[in-house]
């Protein structure tokens, strides 16, 4: 994967094998990080200044100035896709690490509120939660045993680098034999999946998560699309036994786009194979996406240089 692609770190553009931060970042010893990502395809970004945007409310969320406005990010990572050669189909991640420290209250406590951020960019070909062929047929998942970080201890809403509870999920489907899994809460209701939304079918109405979960622009766009085919969305705290009892379900990314599921623990979820409307919102999604919806040509990005 490292062969192909480009990284902004220290203000400069590096190959992604040479992109590293210092063992002291507190990026690396805290995972005191934020960080959002996006997509190109076919030469085109999508929703990228939705992803900015949510990107720069983490940073504030967090408690950390990004040292770059709009436009200027909007630039580093055109630059990242154009010089890594990835225009045709690129995975691009933007992320701002609390840094090193900058002084201390008193000889010994570091002051937290004045560090030297990092910011970091990269664009590396387009990476899969699920491949394509998988979803041809349909992904399985299981309803992991472990339960999400709080909101009241870390904040989903911005898109952070505490996967402690996901990674341990992804261990969880692994050992499984599921292509991968869905988090639920403290309190047991359904949340989300290391970096997917979940949603679920019932009665031709769809169904997702409303709390504890990332608030996913894929996600977002679920919504859009279903207002095309005249289907209705609703969120909601949703126990996992709903999910079970789904008509359909599918995962959604902006590392995978819309992911049929076809079963969930040893529930066989729509006749085992992608459901009507699953199938229908994944084929739209696609098919837009091609025609260039939402989409930001990498050379406009170029030209603001």
């Amino acid at each position: 994967m490292l062969d192909k692609g480009m990284a902004f770190i220290d203000g400069a553009y590096v190959e992604p094998s040479n992109a590293k931060i210092s063992i002291f970042d507190l990026g690396f010893t805290k995972s005191d990080v934020v960080y959002d990502v996006t997509s190109v395809w076919k030469g085109l970004f999508f929703r990228i200044d939705d992803h900015i945007e949510r990107f720069l409310a983490s940073c504030e969320g967090v408690g950390m100035r990004c040292p770059y406005g709009p436009g200027e990010i909007r630039r580093i990572l055109g630059n990242c896709v154009h010089r890594g050669d990835v225009a045709d189909n690129a995975y691009v991640e933007v992320a701002l690490t609390r840094g090193a420290y900058k002084s201390y209250i008193d000889d010994f406590t570091p002051d937290l509120r004045d560090t030297h951020v990092n910011f970091i960019a990269f664009a590396i070909p387009y990476v899969w939660i699920a491949p394509p062929e998988a979803q041809a047929t349909g992904i399985d998942i299981i309803i992991a045993k472990t339960r999400r970080i709080p909101d009241e201890s870390v904040d989903a809403r911005f898109k952070n680098f505490h996967w402690g509870d996901l990674t341990r999920a992804r261990i969880e489907a692994t050992d499984a034999g599921a292509h991968n899994a869905v988090l639920c809460t403290p309190d047991g209701y359904l949340a989300e999946g290391p970096g997917f939304n979940i949603f679920f079918v019932k009665d031709g109405v769809l169904h997702t998560p409303k709390r504890n979960m990332l608030e996913g622009i894929t996600r977002r766009t679920v919504g859009d699309l279903a207002g095309e085919i005249d289907a209705s969305v609703v969120t909601g705290d949703y126990l996992p036994e709903a999910l079970l009892e789904a008509d359909e379900a599918f995962a959604c990314s902006t590392a995978g786009g819309i992911m049929p599921v076809v079963k969930v623990d040893d529930r066989i979820i729509s006749n085992g194979k992608p459901g009507e409307l699953s199938a229908a919102l994944r084929r739209l999604y696609w098919r837009k996406r091609e025609a260039g919806w939402l989409g930001v040509p990498i050379a406009d990005l170029i030209a603001e240089s």
